[in-house]
């Protein structure tokens, strides 16, 4: 898979792509990562890429001679996203539906923001990560790689680690414990050490349930609620109707 980050900053970015996880799938070539510094595409001696707003106002813009002169001189693998407060709202669904493809490219805005021109005639969407301001898109595009580049067949290694996740079934993960069994008087709950495999995973699924009506109304909400076999898993382990607790 390839991936291009475009930004004025090239130097935020490329260090993190030879760490962790994400740099050992960049090593054995699983991942193909690469930042282009917009500068590079700048024909001014002080290579600029903003100029002030038509109509007054504060701040500068991200012009779109240079931006688009970097993305026709790179080929950068599409779809072009731009990272901004605009777009909609990244997710898990869309960090698989990424993921299943060949690669993509992310535009990290700065500034004011970025000339519309840009957002009508070159990227293909606009990508949210939330309802917050950044000084740039930098950070989230980083976000968005680690979240994409992780789902990539063979990054991760296990595919059940994905696959139980929080999110991958519109569900937040059920909690997890390690040795020792007991500690400052917290125990382990009695079915994680029971050996029983059937009752493991049917307490996982109810904790995971549980934890997102209580935690996560909206994806409670979106899923329509408990079906009946889930309201039946709930029960059994006493959890129907109250806040989750991990016994």
């Amino acid at each position: 898979m390839r991936i291009r980050i475009l930004t004025i900053f090239p130097s935020l970015v490329a260090p993190w792509f030879d760490a962790s996880l994400i740099g050992r799938a960049q090593r054995s070539g699983l991942l193909d990562l690469g930042a282009i510094d917009l500068r590079s595409a700048a024909s001014d001696p002080h290579r600029s890429v903003d100029d002030s707003p038509f109509g007054g106002g504060p701040g500068m813009v991200l012009a779109p001679r240079p931006v688009f002169a970097a993305v026709e001189a790179s080929d950068v693998p599409r779809p072009l996203l731009l990272l901004g407060p605009g777009g909609r709202r990244f997710d898990q669904g869309w960090a698989a539906e990424l993921a299943a493809g060949p690669g993509f490219s992310l535009l990290c805005g700065r500034y004011e923001g970025v000339d519309q021109r840009i957002v009508d005639h070159l990227v293909d969407e606009e990508m949210s990560l939330g309802d917050f301001v950044l000084s740039g898109g930098e950070s989230a595009a980083l976000v968005v790689v680690e979240a994409v580049g992780r789902l990539v067949p063979g990054v991760m290694g296990n595919r059940g680690s994905a696959e139980e996740e929080s999110f991958s079934d519109g569900l937040l993960e059920y909690p997890h414990y390690t040795r020792p069994a007991s500690f400052r008087g917290w125990e382990v709950p009695e079915v994680l050490r029971s050996g029983d495999h059937g009752r493991v995973a049917r307490w996982r699924r109810a904790q995971a349930l549980a934890r997102t009506r209580d935690r996560r109304p909206d994806l409670w909400a979106a899923r329509g609620g408990a079906a009946p076999a889930d309201a039946a898993l709930l029960a059994e382990f006493g959890l129907e109707g109250e806040h989750t607790g991990s016994r």
